[in-house]
């Protein structure tokens, strides 16, 4: 499984020459793949707006196996989700997603939930979120920042915030909200941020640093990190 860019996907190594290949991808998430008879395999694969469903991959072609969500998504109206690329006042190039209410119209500026995803080590991809579904179906556009320590990227760029937190990933989710302000489609006087762990913690950055926020949620986010040393779960 490969994490990059927005995408998981499925890939051979070759063991003589390290060369990577392509089995299935796109821009879905994979997940759970467990290997079948004759080359075949069985993996767990989910879009943006289909959940997780099981599918046998047979020659790079994908087969579905399950219809478990089909009830589930029929009577929703769910939101568009699409890719764009932010520039930081660094100039560093951010990848994130934008989720769209369904009944958005196209030039549409609306109230914006930036939902800053944990980790840092973690990526928000094209898998089905529901979270984001949820806030977008109560009228809300909202946007997933990959923040520089995201993964899907590359090594340097996981760890271009190593010892220095609530820096750069506090100028990339500033370059996305100013990208989607400036495109039109969020309203700068109507702006939320939140998250979950490192995503409170980069919430919790954000708001001591800037007041263009007018509502936060931190989930599970510290805020004195010398609080954290002797009790920290990772350095216990």
């Amino acid at each position: 499984m490969v994490t990059d860019d927005r995408q998981r996907y499925i890939a051979s190594v070759s063991v003589g020459s390290g060369q990577v290949s392509k089995v299935a991808g796109g821009n879905r998430s994979f997940s759970n793949l467990e290997a079948g008879p004759s080359g075949t395999f069985v993996t767990v694969m989910s879009e943006p707006q289909l959940p997780g469903e099981v599918y046998a991959v047979e020659n790079g072609t994908l087969r579905r196996l399950t219809f478990h969500q089909d009830a589930f998504v029929k009577p929703l109206a769910l939101a568009s989700v699409e890719g764009f690329t932010s520039k930081s006042k660094d100039g560093t190039a951010v990848s994130n997603l934008l989720f769209r209410p369904a009944d958005a119209a196209p030039n549409q500026k609306m109230p914006t939930i930036f939902y800053i995803h944990g980790g840092p080590t973690a990526q928000d991809e094209y898998g089905f979120d529901l979270s984001r579904q949820m806030l977008a179906a109560s009228g809300y556009t909202v946007v997933a920042v990959n923040y520089r320590g995201s993964n899907g990227r590359g090594l340097d760029f996981s760890k271009a915030i190593y010892a220095d937190w609530g820096n750069k990933e506090v100028i990339d989710i500033h370059g996305a909200v100013d990208h989607v302000v400036k495109a039109g489609m969020a309203d700068p006087d109507r702006l939320g941020i939140g998250g979950w762990s490192y995503g409170g913690i980069l919430t919790n950055y954000s708001i001591a640093t800037d007041t263009r926020f007018k509502a936060a949620v931190s989930g599970a986010g510290s805020a004195l990190q010398l609080s954290l040393y002797g009790a920290d779960q990772y350095v216990n």
